[in-house]
């Protein structure tokens, strides 16, 4: 009975210290990672811009070649919307242009519906490092509520790997 005790209050103080050290973590999580990808700007962003296009590069697109998807409006300009349902590693949501600076930037919002509802933003950057050479720039930014914060760094981790796993999977599709 002795032990029983000592190891539910063990339990009981881990989740204590846990919710405690969440009241100091932060709640904004902001990834970035770039890339050059030996190419014209021009080209690249013209590719980037196309949210279709994250089928050949996107890590979590392609975790699941069964994803169902659904596209609304056009591709490549403010308003698009690009859902998919995964029953896979790719749960359920939309990502949708909300702005768009041509030869720039693509600023996206991603609406997360399973396996939790949350809504994130990213953006894919260009920016000309020489005539053939383009800086490619992935930033995704995301809010969790306490105590789901503590789990921040973890994600930040695995997002920041998978953002460099899509960005080196880029630059090869447009060097080819």
């Amino acid at each position: 009975m002795n032990i029983l005790i000592i190891v539910i209050g063990s339990i009981v103080g881990l989740i204590i210290v846990l919710l405690i050290v969440a009241l100091f973590v932060k709640k904004e999580s902001i990834i970035e990672r770039e890339i050059i990808v030996n190419k014209p700007r021009a080209e690249v962003f013209n590719y980037v811009k196309h949210i279709k296009e994250q089928d050949k590069y996107n890590k979590w697109v392609m975790a699941d070649p069964n994803m169902k998807k659904e596209y609304k409006g056009t591709d490549g300009a403010v308003g698009f919307i690009y859902a998919w349902d995964s029953d896979n590693k790719g749960g359920k949501g939309e990502q949708e242009i909300k702005n768009l600076v041509e030869g720039e930037r693509v600023d996206l919002e991603i609406r997360f519906e399973k396996p939790f509802k949350a809504v994130s933003t990213s953006s894919i950057q260009t920016q000309t490092v020489s005539d053939t050479q383009t800086k490619v720039k992935w930033t995704f930014k995301s809010n969790s509520k306490y105590p789901i914060n503590l789990m921040s760094a973890l994600f930040e981790g695995m997002l920041g790997k998978d953002l460099n796993i899509s960005l080196n999977n880029l630059k090869a599709i447009l060097e080819k």
